[in-house]
């Protein structure tokens, strides 16, 4: 297994859950936190992103290239966050700009050899719609993006979400059977260890049981702080983890708290005596 650190480029997101925020309070540039990551010994970046437009893959190339780090994923969330757009909207010309918006993200992040997340874009079927069509909305989307992602050689990423930030799908299981009935085969889920506590009863063995549609994993506790920091056991989710032979990133989506070198810190130390990260 690889290791990743988030680093959110959206100013909007400066309270989210990201190791490093740039531009951020701390004034932190994109070279800095690579440097930073890289120093710590992490395999690679995870970026939150605004849009396709200001995405800078020549830069993030440059310094991925300089550090010998890849990027493991690239959100897409700002575009719930800052434009409200989700791929479950009931209007046909605002959940069509949401596919795009993602559309543009996948073309950029193929660049730099990267998936695209698909999190709190999916919406949930409160904003207007019931949850049948909200459902049928969301399996449009992403058999388009999952097609658009194909053409470039990725994967796309379905992030289930706890029952506070959607209603769509909050279990794992749930979720990997509604990929298999819409027969969505290029879609992995990106299980996020935070949400998973908050609504799996063992979140190990519901990893154990998905078998190979995990694609990448958010190595997030109970409290959504660095690993360690909170109540969850990592060892029997590594294990799991291990078992159906997942060898992608877990990636520490979590709070810069205390600061944000304690959090990157504290990730890729429980990284390395949980997961043996080369």
């Amino acid at each position: 297994m690889k290791s990743a650190v988030t680093i959110s480029l959206v100013p909007e997101a400066v309270r989210g859950p990201f190791v490093f925020h740039c531009p951020g309070g701390t004034g932190l540039s994109l070279a800095t936190a690579c440097r930073d990551a890289a120093d710590l010994g992490f395999d690679a970046v995870e970026i939150f992103a605004a849009d396709a437009e200001h995405f800078p893959r020549p830069e993030l190339r440059a310094l991925c290239e300089k550090h010998g780090m890849a990027v493991a994923a690239v959100g897409t969330g700002a575009g719930w966050l800052k434009h409200g757009l989700s791929l479950t909207e009931p209007d046909h010309a605002r959940r069509a700009a949401a596919v795009e918006f993602v559309r543009r993200i996948i073309a950029v992040a193929a660049e730099c050899d990267a998936p695209v997340i698909i999190g709190s874009m999916q919406g949930r079927s409160a904003a207007g719609g019931d949850r049948p069509a909200a459902l049928g909305h969301l399996a449009e989307s992403l058999r388009t993006l999952s097609a658009t992602a194909a053409a470039v050689g990725q994967p796309l990423l379905y992030e289930p979400l706890n029952r506070y930030e959607t209603d769509l799908f909050n279990r794992q299981a749930e979720a990997a059977a509604f990929l298999e009935a819409e027969s969505l085969a290029q879609v992995r889920l990106l299980c996020d260890l935070f949400h998973m506590n908050i609504e799996e009863a063992d979140p190990a063995a519901t990893l154990a049981s998905l078998g190979t549609r995990v694609g990448h994993v958010h190595w997030a506790d109970s409290n959504r702080r660095a690993m360690g920091l909170g109540h969850t056991q990592p060892g029997p989710i590594v294990a799991a983890l291990a078992a159906t032979g997942f060898g992608g990133y877990l990636s520490a989506e979590v709070f810069p708290l205390p600061t944000d070198a304690a959090a990157a810190r504290a990730s890729i130390e429980s990284i390395r005596r949980h997961a043996s990260t080369p």
